[in-house]
C-alpha cells in the first residue's frame, strides 16, 4: 500500500508546470491539516467542444483528485451570459441560455475523460447567482470599487485607447469571484489570462470573512501551429471527441520544439523520464520517436490503448511506408485572410516555382496533403491548420497556416 502523500510531496505535484501559485505559504499551511481541500475550476461553456488546451488545468485536477482533494468542476452557465473580457480587445457578445444550455451539456462527457467522474462535483453557477437579483448584485457591486477593477490590463488598454466598455463587463469578474463565495474553494485554477479574476475571488471571500482560496495558474497550451494559444476559433486545435487516427497525426504534426511544451504540460509521465528523452535527442536520437510515445499517450487517454496502437498503425502505413524524409522542412505562413488556396500556400512554402505549376501539379495527380492524393484545384486551407504537403516524389514541407 502506498502512503499519503506529505504536504512538500503534494506541492510538487502541484507546482509541476505551473505558472504561478499564489499565496505558497497559505497553501502549505492548508496542506498540513490533512483534510481534504476544495479544489475549483470553471468553465463557461461558450463552445461546445473542449479541446486539449482545457485539459492541461484539468490534468492538474485530476492530479489533485488522486492526492485525495475534493475537485469542483465549475460550468459557468450564468457567467456566460455576461462574457468573458479576458485578454479582449472589444466586447465579447453574451450566448443566450439555450446556446449556453446546449453547450453545456457536453462539458460534463468531455471533462470525465479526465476527471474521475464518481469522485467529481459538478456546479452550475446559475445555482446561486439567479437567486442574487438586482438587490443582491448591488450588494455585491459595493464590495469592489472601479479603480480596482481597472486595475485590469484589457480593461485599461481600452479605456486608454477609447475602445467601448459596457458596464455589464465589469460584472464578470465580481460574479465569478462570487462564484468562490458561494463554494467556500480552497484553491482555484485557471489560465494566465484569468488571474485577474481569481485575485477578485481571494478579496470577495475576504469580504465574506472566508478564508482566502490559493490560485493556481497554469499556462496557455500553443496549438498546432505553435505560435497562438489553442483555440477553436483559430483552428488550431485537438478537440478531446476527435477520433484516435485524427488526435495521432495532428499531434505529429507539431514542431520538435513544441513538443517538448506539449510534454511539460499534457504527459503525465515523470519530469525525470521526459528529461532522458531530451538528452536522448541531444544524443541524436530521432525527435521523431519520442513524439510518437507523446501522440500515443494522448490518444490512450482519450480513448484507449488499443486505439493509441491502431493509430500509431494507421499513421506508419499512410507517412513512414510513403517514405516521409526525416529532415523535412518546417514552413510557418502568416496568411492575411482565414483561409488560404492550396496553390497559393505551395507557392508560399517553396514547394514550387508558381501558382500555375502547383495547378499542372494537382491535374497530373503529383499533390499529395497529410498523404491523400489531392484532385482539387479550389482546395482551401483554413488558418491554424498544420498539414505535411508533398509535391511530386521529392518535395516535401510540413506547413503550418498562421
Amino acid at each position: 500500500m502506498t502512503h499519503a502523500p506529505t504536504p512538500d510531496e503534494q506541492l510538487a505535484v502541484i507546482r509541476r508546470g505551473a505558472d504561478e501559485l499564489l499565496v505558497e505559504a497559505e497553501l502549505v499551511e492548508k496542506l498540513k491539516r490533512g483534510t481534504p481541500l476544495r479544489i475549483k475550476l470553471g468553465l463557461d461553456p461558450t463552445a461546445p467542444d473542449i479541446h486539449i488546451g482545457h485539459t492541461v488545468v484539468l490534468n492538474k485536477m485530476r492530479q489533485m483528485q488522486d492526492m485525495g482533494h475534493q475537485v469542483i468542476f465549475l460550468i459557468g452557465d450564468f457567467t456566460s451570459m455576461i462574457g468573458d473580457p479576458s485578454g479582449r480587445n472589444a466586447t465579447r457578445p453574451p450566448l443566450t441560455r439555450e446556446q449556453i444550455q446546449a453547450n453545456a451539456e457536453t462539458y460534463h462527457a468531455q471533462a470525465s475523460k479526465v476527471l474521475d467522474p464518481a469522485r467529481t462535483e459538478i456546479r452550475y453557477n446559475s445555482e446561486w447567482s439567479d437567486p442574487l437579483g438586482a438587490a443582491g448584485m448591488i450588494k455585491l457591486a459595493a464590495r469592489y470599487t472601479v479603480a480596482r477593477i481597472m486595475e485590469r490590463d484589457d480593461f485599461s488598454k481600452r479605456f486608454k485607447a477609447n475602445t467601448p466598455i459596457s458596464i455589464h463587463e465589469f460584472l464578470y469578474p465580481l460574479m465569478q469571484g462570487y462564484d468562490s463565495v458561494a463554494l467556500e474553494s480552497d484553491i482555484e485554477l485557471g489560465g494566465t489570462d484569468q488571474k485577474f479574476n481569481l485575485l477578485v475571488g481571494r478579496e470577495l471571500q475576504k469580504s465574506y470573512g472566508q478564508e482566502q482560496q490559493c490560485i493556481l495558474t497554469m499556462p496557455l497550451l500553443e496549438g498546432l501551429d505553435g505560435v497562438e494559444k489553442m483555440s477553436k476559433s483559430k483552428g488550431n486545435y485537438i478537440a478531446v471527441t476527435e477520433n484516435a487516427n485524427d488526435m495521432f497525426g495532428k499531434t505529429m504534426s507539431i514542431s520538435d520544439d513544441l513538443m517538448w511544451r506539449w510534454f511539460e504540460l499534457l504527459s503525465f509521465r515523470a519530469p525525470a523520464e521526459i528529461a532522458g528523452f531530451k538528452r536522448e535527442v541531444a544524443g541524436g536520437r530521432n525527435p521523431r520517436a519520442i513524439k510518437v510515445l507523446l501522440a500515443q499517450e494522448i490518444v490512450a487517454r482519450f480513448h484507449d490503448q488499443a486505439a493509441a496502437e491502431h493509430a500509431l498503425a494507421e499513421f506508419e502505413a499512410r507517412f513512414r511506408q510513403g517514405a516521409l524524409p526525416e529532415d523535412m522542412p518546417d514552413v510557418t505562413l502568416h496568411i492575411a485572410g482565414e483561409s488560404i488556396g492550396i496553390a497559393q500556400a505551395l507557392k508560399q512554402a517553396g514547394l514550387v516555382e508558381s501558382t500555375s505549376e502547383a495547378l499542372r501539379l494537382i491535374d497530373g495527380g503529383g499533390l499529395k496533403v497529410n498523404g491523400e492524393r489531392v484532385g482539387d484545384r479550389g482546395l482551401t486551407l483554413p488558418k491554424g491548420e498544420v498539414f505535411i504537403a508533398q509535391a511530386g516524389k521529392r518535395r516535401f514541407a510540413r506547413i503550418h497556416l498562421a
